[in-house]
């Protein structure tokens, strides 16, 4: 399995519309149904309303990488641009 957790720095207010968009553009359930994704989940901070965890788990990194080059990805990256400030991925190791 290849995990990643994904920190999303929101611009004020948007946090919770950029996820509505993601799910109301179906670019969520595209996701979801790509090859090798078993888990792809948005999860709000109760502490800090801009921040945004996605937590990304796929069968292979392969399967991730592949991932990136969809058609929705692109989709996915404009919407960014209107309510994301920053991003930092960090892949989860286990030991």
């Amino acid at each position: 399995m290849y995990d990643i957790c994904v920190i999303f720095t929101c611009k004020e207010g948007k946090r919770e519309k950029f996820v509505e968009r993601v799910t109301a553009d179906g670019i969520l359930a595209k996701i979801r149904a790509e090859k090798g994704c078993v888990r792809y989940d948005y999860y709000y901070c109760v502490s800090d309303e801009t921040e945004l965890m996605l937590l990304e788990t796929w069968e292979c990194k392969a399967d991730q990488q592949v991932h990136l080059t969809q058609p929705h990805m692109d989709e996915l990256r404009a919407l960014k641009d209107d309510y994301i400030l920053s991003t930092t991925l960090k892949e989860i190791e286990y030991k």
